[in-house]
């Protein structure tokens, strides 16, 4: 049989590996990660791990979850990933309340402001919509179903974000586009109003945060990129504000010492009140702050915080309104020649000001086990095994690197190999 693997790497599910995520409530009352198929959940207030209660039907998730998200009000969580199921669930029960299969695997989820919408966007560029109303956290819905709400044809959605007001969702894609839409009053009819497209970056969107002041409520986008840039918007008319090229602040070089003309921000979280985004980059050890000027809409000092200990390259980031805590994650799910069936190590930073201070200010402090609310039960909740080699941890970083470029990079084809894989193609297949 001839080989069907394209010219540049092709996805292979086998050694596909998913990064961990975390997302924190709004008011910090618990903190969730996601490991593989593995959700872990922290209760701060009652400090205590969560027992999940699925009832729908569903063993929880059977494959990696590539999204998690918090409401606004924190009364609602969403979950989903490679498994195609979308679950909804109660932050006061910690029930399943609903469960929602989409046509393909899910690559980003949203909560409306309201709570009364739930989006995620799949793998094949359409996003859809759940209408929530009614639902108490008592009640459970199994299979409810989703609308489609717009679509960006055929491009992989790889982030979702709603404005600060509700008026606006934005979407992001593999093709460098940047969509801003109205979200309609009626949301199951779809999503036809365009605000504007914010453009200019040159390879791939990866991740999308608002920042928001008491001073500019309605609050800038800001994304992240395959291109190494961290971009500043304005969503009302598309215009690009500042550029700020976070791989040459950061100095970033490889694990053999040469300088890396070129890496991927991977996540960015905004810490609430002030003027500084938190950026994660797939190459620096470390995170990078940088601090923005939004009088006049430019960006302002860098600095990099590079003491979260040794071959800790974070993965996800994740921040609630009422702390000046940063909460990191960095590990994977199902790294290839590992003992290991999943990793995760969890830092947290505190000492966040309204600005960045000076470099010769003092530095942020990375708290200690024993300092991170929780303490130690938090850290068995969330990382799961604890003992493991920073050697490992450096393996996975490549591994996840690997993943993304495979995922979101599109590759060329010959002409001849176009041909052979269009022949191949489900819809194409004669039906017997």
């Amino acid at each position: 049989m001839e080989d069907t693997q394209p010219e540049g790497g092709e996805n292979n599910r086998d050694v596909e590996v998913a990064p961990a995520r975390i997302s924190v409530h709004p008011t910090q009352d618990s903190v969730a990660v996601a490991v593989g198929s593995d959700l872990r959940v922290f209760d701060l207030r009652g400090n205590c791990g969560v027992t999940l209660v699925d009832k729908t039907g569903e063993a929880f998730h059977k494959d990696s979850i590539r999204a998690i998200r918090y409401g606004a009000n924190g009364k609602l969580f969403v979950s989903a990933g490679d498994d195609k199921l979308v679950k909804v669930w109660s932050t006061d029960s910690w029930r399943c309340i609903a469960s929602v299969c989409s046509e393909k695997r899910v690559s980003a989820v949203a909560i409306s402001n309201d709570g009364l919408h739930v989006c995620f966007a799949d793998k094949f560029g359409v996003v859809w919509v759940v209408d929530l109303h009614g639902l108490d956290g008592n009640e459970t819905l199994v299979n409810k179903k989703a609308a489609p709400l717009l679509a960006h044809y055929c491009s992989i959605i790889t982030s979702l974000e709603f404005s600060p007001d509700g008026w606006f969702i934005v979407t992001a894609d593999r093709d460098f586009k940047i969509r801003v839409t109205v979200f309609p009053k009626k949301p199951l009819d779809g999503a036809h109003e365009i605000q504007s497209f914010c453009l200019g970056h040159t390879e791939f969107v990866s991740c999308l945060a608002f920042l928001v002041t008491v001073d500019y409520p309605r609050g800038f986008l800001v994304s992240g990129s395959g291109d190494s840039t961290v971009r500043l918007w304005d969503i009302n008319s598309g215009t690009l504000l500042d550029t700020c090229e976070v791989g040459s602040k950061a100095g970033i070089v490889d694990y053999n010492g040469s300088e890396v003309s070129c890496s991927t921000v991977t996540d960015l979280c905004t810490i609430p009140g002030s003027n500084v985004v938190a950026v994660a980059i797939q190459s620096l050890q470390g995170i990078l702050l940088v601090s923005c000027d939004l009088s006049s809409q430019t960006f302002g000092a860098v600095k990099v915080v590079s003491s979260m200990g040794d071959n800790f390259i974070p993965t996800s980031l994740g921040c609630s309104s009422s702390a000046e805590l940063l909460w990191t994650i960095t590990g994977v799910s199902k790294l290839h020649g590992s003992d290991h069936s999943s990793l995760a190590c969890v830092r947290v930073l505190s000492g966040f000001k309204k600005t960045i201070p000076d470099a010769a200010g003092p530095e942020l402090t990375v708290l200690n086990d024993n300092e991170v609310p929780g303490a130690e039960k938090l850290l068995e909740k969330l990382q799961g095994s604890v003992n493991v080699e920073e050697e490992v941890f450096l393996a996975a970083a490549e591994a996840v690197k690997t993943s993304m470029c495979n995922l979101l990079i599109k590759k060329q084809y010959t002409t001849e190999k176009r041909e052979f894989r269009k022949r191949g193609r489900n819809d194409k297949k004669t039906k017997q």
